[in-house]
């Protein structure tokens, strides 16, 4: 008997999902890096600030339009050819954020890292939650495990744009992605039912959907693309280390606390959990808004950390027979809202104060919990 056949159900999940985050964690720092450096730098890439937001959205407004294929072509492959391709991809998009300059080339780049991320993403949770029993804990180590590429890159990557540039880095990003082309070869190569059609039009969002749509503009859009901006601001030239710094601690929070997260979630509720979280984000990032900048940045990646398991496991629960459009679809709403974000960063940032647009975000935030809470008996 072989030692793959030997090997419980829920056993091969633990496998096949580690195996996929790894992939995502070797492929993914050369998109966090640009979260850091295009603000800062958007010269050296030949783009405005305003046009560096467009950039910053492009791959997640790619994913609107491109899940439903993604969901076909991933169901049809199955992870092993899914992400191979992803992988490729990735490290064209690297070597092209090394090589070229100026908003239409580099928008191409932003479009193709988009479809390889949404490949990526429903690997890792598909693979998470394929077993219902221990879901959650496997979405959290899986988030635990991703983070480590961008944890490590990010300090790293501050240094070598401080000293060298900040082009010279996607150089290793591109090996890094490579890398990952590599171990995509360890996953299942068998496609997935998709539990009838994948549907292409864009369903209305439920409260959960709604709460990561708010979550996008607000944690992933906003907050980050102002972390790097203020941080510039107020530090100066040391700023691009201090929001390396912060950027990678948002990776290493997800290390910490995300496996605690989906413990959390299966002791307690998921989104009981979640609902209290985001009531603490909101505060997070009254703080964040005021003179306590980098003590609100600490609080805010902390929390992100401990809600990121319990949504996959929420969705996952909620529509056991089309797992994966449902995973699909709620990562289509969270794309909106980050591909708004930072787009209205770039405009709103620079003439509104922090606390004013804060504040916006953090009742959002509250709202959105709120809603999730009210809609528990569904």
């Amino acid at each position: 008997m072989s030692s793959a056949a030997s090997l419980s159900s829920t056993q091969r999940a633990d496998r096949d999902s580690r195996n996929a985050a790894q992939v995502l964690g070797l492929c993914l720092p050369s998109d966090v890096l640009l979260y850091l450096l295009l603000p800062m730098y958007a010269a050296d890439f030949g783009v405005t600030l305003a046009q560096a937001g467009v950039l910053l959205a492009a791959n997640r407004l790619v994913r609107i339009v491109g899940y439903g294929w993604v969901v076909r072509f991933y169901a049809r492959q199955g992870d092993r050819a899914a992400c191979s391709l992803a992988a490729l991809g990735a490290a064209g998009s690297a070597l092209g954020s090394a090589t070229l300059s100026g908003f239409a080339g580099l928008l191409v780049l932003r479009l193709i890292w988009g479809l390889c991320f949404a490949t990526f993403n429903l690997s890792t949770q598909t693979l998470a939650t394929a077993e219902a029993q221990g879901a959650a804990r496997r979405a959290g180590r899986s988030r635990a495990t991703l983070s480590i590429g961008p944890m490590l890159a990010l300090p790293l990557g501050a240094v070598m744009a401080q000293t060298y540039g900040p082009r010279s880095v996607f150089l290793i990003l591109c090996a890094s992605a490579l890398l990952g082309l590599w171990r995509a070869r360890a996953l299942p190569a068998e496609g997935h039912e998709i539990g009838g059609p994948g549907g292409r039009r864009l369903k209305l969002p439920d409260s959960i959907a709604t709460w990561s749509f708010i979550e996008g503009v607000t944690l992933d859009g906003l907050f980050i693309f102002g972390l790097s901006l203020y941080a510039q601001v107020h530090l100066g030239e040391s700023g691009v280390l201090a929001a390396g710094g912060l950027m990678a601690v948002r990776y290493l929070s997800e290390m910490l606390f995300s496996p605690l997260g989906g413990r959390l979630a299966e002791r307690f509720g998921a989104l009981r959990m979640l609902v209290m979280l985001s009531l603490a984000t909101a505060l997070a990032l009254l703080v964040f808004a005021s003179q306590w900048l980098f003590v609100g940045a600490f609080f805010v990646l902390l929390l992100r950390a401990l809600q990121l398991p319990l949504v996959v496991t929420l969705v996952a629960r909620r529509n056991p027979q089309q797992r994966i459009q449902a995973l699909a679809g709620n990562a289509v709403w969270r794309d909106i809202g980050a591909g708004l974000g930072p787009m209205l960063a770039g405009v709103l940032l620079p003439r509104v104060p922090a606390l004013w647009a804060y504040a916006g975000a953090a009742v959002a935030i509250t709202l959105a919990a709120l809603a999730c809470a009210r809609s528990r008996r569904h």
